[in-house]
């Protein structure tokens, strides 16, 4: 089985992309090669759907470690949502993403990036 990738619409700095089939050797260049101009415009957040994706193998961990380790700088994250059981114990296993950026639904990443602005607003707004 091959990958899918299927990019959404992007929000205000913020970038969906579902993420469907192997994510292994043969294959995470495919997603390295699509998330490349999504990491260069200096994201907020980049959500990974990961409802679709059946395999990961540890080429694909460190394509995920490789686009949190681009958007960390400027304080971009990385957000994994709707991981099934099986990848779910792959991230457990190698701890490669902190739990706080694992969702069990995309409501709940959702949530989270309100409450985030939220945030950054009100610092904003303290500022004044």
């Amino acid at each position: 089985m091959s990958l899918g990738i299927d990019i959404l619409p992007p929000g205000k700095g913020s970038q969906r992309v579902a993420v469907s089939g192997r994510l292994d050797t043969h294959t995470y260049e495919d997603l390295d090669v699509a998330l490349a101009p999504m990491l260069s415009r200096q994201l907020h957040s980049l959500v990974l759907d990961l409802s679709g994706l059946e395999y990961i193998s540890s080429a694909g961990i460190r394509s995920i470690f490789k686009a949190r380790k681009t958007l960390a700088p400027h304080g971009g994250k990385v957000l994994l949502v709707n991981p099934q059981p099986q990848i779910q114990k792959v991230l457990d296993m190698v701890k490669a993403v902190p739990l706080n950026e694992i969702f069990s639904s995309t409501a709940e990443a959702d949530a989270y990036l309100d409450a985030m602005q939220r945030k950054v607003l009100q610092a904003g707004e303290d500022d004044d």
